[in-house]
């Protein structure tokens, strides 16, 4: 919980006004099975609207030399004409700040992307549900990338500020899982 993200993540949710409007907390089951501890926090804003947002925090992804950071904003337009039930369809974001080891390669860096997604709200309970979710949208980043025996200090300076060497996109699965929801109302 030492995240900036999930700082910001309780200043959106204390800033809200909720009045009769449902509130519903989750987690990732997928992202929290990689560990990577994700919560996400989704409030009802029409009959067949919502908004919430979700963050994730991790020092190791599988266990790996993989620190991640991210926030997904997300709007939902709901087609059973009852938020929290049944199909939906999203449009999002994403904001992630990644530091990555991998054969040899340091990878470190921030990005943002949008996306889009598509689900099935499955009610347990009348507070339970679990969430299926499967999305894909466009990730832009810049990074700093070298080999781990690199000096970057030294090797990946300019005039004695550190450049990030490396830009671009990927086309990638933005928002794919699992979430156990539960509403607050």
């Amino acid at each position: 919980m030492r995240s900036p993200l999930f700082a910001i993540m309780l200043l959106f949710i204390f800033s809200m006004e909720t009045k009769a409007q449902l509130v519903v907390v989750n987690t990732e089951v997928t992202s929290d099975m990689l560990m990577a501890p994700s919560l996400g926090l989704e409030i009802v804003t029409g009959n067949r609207s919502s908004i919430g947002i979700n963050a994730l925090y991790s020092k190791g992804l599988l266990g790996k030399d993989f620190k991640i950071s991210a926030i997904q904003p997300e709007y939902r337009y709901w087609f059973s004409g009852r938020p929290i039930n049944k199909w939906f369809v999203g449009a999002g974001g994403i904001a992630a700040l990644f530091d990555v080891k991998r054969k040899g390669k340091v990878y470190d860096g921030y990005g943002f992307g949008i996306g889009v997604t598509y689900g099935y709200v499955w009610n347990l309970t009348e507070r339970l549900s679990i969430d299926f979710h499967s999305g894909f949208g466009v990730f832009f980043y810049t990074r700093k990338e070298y080999f781990a025996t690199d000096n970057y200090d030294i090797d990946y300076s300019l005039d004695g500020v550190q450049r990030a060497n490396a830009t671009g996109y990927y086309l990638l699965p933005t928002r794919v899982g699992i979430s156990v929801s539960y509403i607050l109302r």
